[in-house]
């Protein structure tokens, strides 16, 4: 179970550091804040390594909160079946699973 976990924590930093990695979506709040602050959030997002056991309690590190200019800017890492039909049958299977992060203003969530 723990190789499990950090397997999984692993492939979610990998997202976070490279979008490629996975699919990556952006709320309307966020996308209203227009693409120079987008940018440096995503930036942000990418170099963020506050995890705490508050906002990661399973400590797979699909979850942060951090803040850009006077933004609270919220992620969330989901994982997917590879045809997106349903949740993964394990997260930790790179061949299984489609991750998705979220990156939203927290007054979306």
């Amino acid at each position: 179970m723990m190789a499990q976990k950090e397997t999984i924590r692993s492939l979610n930093d990998e997202l976070r550091r490279d979008l490629t990695r996975g699919a990556a979506f952006m709320t309307p709040g966020v996308a209203a804040l227009g693409p120079d602050l987008a940018e440096r959030i995503f930036d942000a997002i990418t170099l963020y390594d506050d995890f705490c056991k508050d906002s990661d309690p399973y400590g797979e590190h699909d979850f942060g909160s951090l803040q850009v200019e006077d933004h609270t800017i919220f992620f969330k890492i989901d994982y997917f079946s590879k045809d997106m039909a349903m949740g993964s049958p394990d997260p930790s299977d790179p061949s299984l699973t489609k991750r998705i992060i979220t990156i939203m203003l927290a007054e979306e969530y």
